[in-house]
């Protein structure tokens, strides 16, 4: 389980924002519906790290974010999904 530390809801993060996984200190660079569902959707954050330039995204959706949310980062053209521990916004 995935230990989430929030200072506002997941769905007011925006452009600009900070958002820390374990040690990682990224950037939010989009906020965007990936599929609707109807009853739910299917949600990604796209981010960055502004050091080294790579990128990640977490997906999750917007009816269960605590079970859902997981991590990936960019590599070459394929996201690769990456345990996490612990993510502060």
């Amino acid at each position: 389980m995935v230990k989430i530390i929030s200072s506002k809801p997941i769905s007011q993060i925006k452009k600009g924002d900070k958002i820390k996984v374990d040690s990682l200190n990224l950037e939010v660079d989009a906020h965007v519906v990936m599929i609707d569902h109807g009853t739910t959707k299917e949600m990604a954050i796209e981010l960055f790290d502004p050091k080294t330039d790579k990128d990640y995204q977490f997906r999750y959706f917007s009816n269960n974010v605590e079970n859902s949310l997981q991590f990936y980062e960019l590599i070459e053209i394929i996201y690769k999904e990456i345990a996490m521990e612990k993510v502060e916004w």
